[in-house]
Order: C-alpha cells, then structure tokens, then sequence
C-alpha cells in the first residue's frame, strides 16, 4: 500500500499480517482523489473517515493537507497501527479514534466538509451509515459523502445522491447536501 500524492508520496504503508482490513486498491484511491482534487481545497476540509481499517484514506487526505483528518476505526490493532503509522508520518493533522462507527455518529460533537465511509462490504446494516450522515449535522453544508460499498448496493434513489463512480470491484456513491 502506498501514499499516492501530496507531502508523503510515493511512502509505502506495511500493514502487519494481523491486520484484517481489506483496503481501496490503489486504482480506485487514485482514481477517487483525482475526482477530489477537482471539487474541493483539502486545505480547508475537516475530513471524516468512517471504519479506517488501515487508514490509507486518512493518509492521503493528511498528505495533501487537509486541515483535519478523524479516524475511526473500532479494532484496537488496527487503530494502533493508524495512529503508529500516523506519528511515523508526522501528520499532526491525523486524530485516531477507537470507536464503533455507528455509536460515534450518535455522539459526534463536530461537522465535516468530507466524510468518507469504507465500511465492510459484508457488514450487515453498513447502508444505515448513509442516512446516519445525511440525517444529522455530521456533514457541512456543501460538504461531500463518499460511501464505498460493491456493486450490490444501489443508492440512486436517495434525495442527496449525486453520483457512482465505479472502479474495478469498488464503488463509490457521493451524496451532496
């Protein structure tokens, strides 16, 4: 796995082998921040990252500057190796979490200009998230919520719905409010 642009590219990410998380190929997070950099400044984005696994998403939001990167990730191995990972990096914009995704957009006291979802393809109830984001006051106004999921999942017909962008096996659906 590797930091595709901005301040830490071109570093390689060496999850350990215990790690179970199945991360954005490289493809598809290039693809997906290519996207990006045409819509918004990172420089001025609050960046939520729901069910961060190995967080290759929060290190490219944190190496192309974004102002704030959350990370939530509830496997204590997984966000040690984050916030690990992170140090290493010297992305002091980079906050881990060690919380249930779900239970922390119950309580989550701040807003988001980006909120970015990769939760389980096989995580039963995973599509509760989309309307958990866009129900509450998570996301910014203007702000952008991408949902990674597979190609089983359809969410069209959803009144914030943008648009799909689909690479290889991964899907990204973003919703504007």
């Amino acid at each position: 796995m590797r930091i595709i642009s901005g301040k830490y590219r071109g570093r390689n990410i060496n999850p350990p082998r215990n790690l179970r998380a199945r991360p954005t190929t490289d493809f598809a997070k290039e693809n997906l921040f290519n996207v990006l950099t045409n819509l918004v400044d990172f420089e001025e984005c609050d960046v939520l990252d729901l069910f961060s696994g190995t967080g290759s998403i929060t290190y490219e939001f944190a190496s192309r500057g974004a102002r704030s990167v959350t990370s939530v990730e509830i496997n204590a191995v997984h966000h040690n190796f984050i916030r690990h990972t992170a140090r290493e990096l010297g992305a002091t914009n980079v906050f881990a979490v060690k919380a249930n995704a779900f239970l922390y957009l119950r309580s989550c006291p701040k807003s988001f200009d980006i909120v970015f979802s990769d939760a389980p393809y096989d995580l039963e109830g995973a599509e509760q998230i989309v309307d958990m984001v866009l129900a509450g006051d998570i996301l910014k106004k203007d702000g952008i919520f991408i949902f990674e999921h597979s190609d089983k999942r359809d969410f069209s017909q959803n009144e914030y719905f943008w648009q799909l962008r689909s690479y290889g096996s991964v899907n990204f659906s973003f919703f504007k409010k």
